[in-house]
C-alpha cells in the first residue's frame, strides 16, 4: 500500500458512525468565520513560528501570497509585508468575507476565490509562494491537492499541519459523551511521508506555539465543540467539564512546518 493509500484509509476512519451523524442536531463541520478571524488577529502579535520564517525567506519586496484554505487568514496575514497581494482560497460560508476584512485592516490588495481546491485552482493565478495552513487532514486524496500547490508556486510552497490529527484532542469527549473510541492516525509523519512518494524535496521543521483552549467568548467554543460532537446544548456542562480537563494538559500545540519548492513560471 502506498504512503498516499495509507493516509487516505486513516483519514477514513475519522468518519462519524451513522447513529451518532442521523442524531446530531446540527452539521458537525459547521466553522464559526468568527473564530477564525480571532485566530488570525493572534498570530500578527505572537513570536514568528517556522512556517512564517520559511515562506518569508523567498518571498521578494512586492511579493504575492496564495492561502489555500485561508479561513480568517492566519497563515497569509503575517507575511504582510513584504507580501502586498494576497489571494484567498475557502468553500466555508463566511470565510472569505473574514479574509477580505482583516485584509483591508492590514492595509493589502487582495482577491478571494470561492471553492474547493485543487477544482477552482484553474481560476487562481500563480503567486510567489503558496501557503495552507491546518487543511490537510481535511484531504483524503493528498495527491492532486499537492500539485495543485506545487504547481500555483513560483518560488516555494509552505504547509503547516498539526504533528496529530487536530480533533484528535476532542477524543476523551468522544469517549465520555458517547463510548465511542476514535482513531489516533494519520499524522504529520504520515503527511511527510506522502510527499516524499511524490519525489518533493521537502523540508520540514517542528515547533511549539502555546494553545489556548479558551478564548474571549468561552460560550463559543463549546457550541463549536457541541457540533463537533454531534449532541446538543443539553451536553454543555459535560463538554465544558472535559475542556477544561484537556486544556489543563495541553498547554502548547505542536505543529510542523513542511516546504518545498514550486514550479510555477
Amino acid at each position: 500500500m502506498s504512503a498516499a493509500e495509507r493516509w487516505r484509509d486513516a483519514l477514513a476512519a475519522w468518519a462519524i458512525p451513522d447513529d451518532i451523524l442521523a442524531a446530531a442536531p446540527a452539521a458537525p463541520w459547521t466553522f464559526e468565520p468568527a473564530l477564525f478571524a480571532r485566530r488570525a488577529d493572534q498570530v500578527l502579535d505572537e513570536p514568528e513560528t517556522a512556517s512564517q520564517r520559511r515562506a518569508r525567506e523567498v518571498l521578494p519586496a512586492g511579493g504575492s501570497v496564495l492561502d489555500v484554505g485561508c479561513g480568517g487568514g492566519a497563515g497569509s496575514l503575517p507575511l504582510v509585508p513584504p507580501a502586498t497581494l494576497l489571494t484567498g482560497v475557502d468553500d466555508a460560508d463566511g470565510m472569505l468575507e473574514a479574509y477580505a476584512s482583516a485584509a483591508d485592516r492590514r492595509g493589502v490588495a487582495h482577491r478571494e476565490i470561492p471553492g474547493t481546491w485543487p477544482h477552482v485552482a484553474r481560476e487562481v493565478d500563480a503567486a510567489d509562494v503558496v501557503v495552507c495552513h491546518n487543511v490537510l487532514y481535511n484531504i483524503g486524496d493528498l495527491v492532486p491537492f499537492v500539485a495543485a500547490l506545487t504547481d500555483h508556486a513560483r518560488r516555494r510552497v509552505v504547509v503547516e499541519i498539526g504533528t496529530t490529527h487536530p480533533l484528535s484532542n476532542l477524543n476523551p469527549l468522544w469517549e465520555a459523551l458517547h463510548g465511542l473510541k476514535r482513531p489516533d492516525a494519520p499524522t504529520s509523519d504520515d503527511a511527510l511521508a506522502v510527499l516524499e512518494e511524490l519525489g518533493l524535496d521537502v523540508g520540514h521543521e517542528e515547533f511549539e506555539r502555546p494553545w489556548t483552549m479558551w478564548g474571549p467568548d468561552r460560550s463559543a467554543t463549546v457550541a463549536m465543540t457541541r457540533r463537533r460532537l454531534c449532541v446538543g446544548p443539553e451536553r454543555d456542562a459535560e463538554i465544558e467539564a472535559q475542556l477544561d480537563k484537556i486544556a489543563a494538559y495541553t498547554p502548547v500545540r505542536r505543529s510542523v512546518a513542511l516546504w518545498w519548492d514550486g514550479t510555477a513560471a
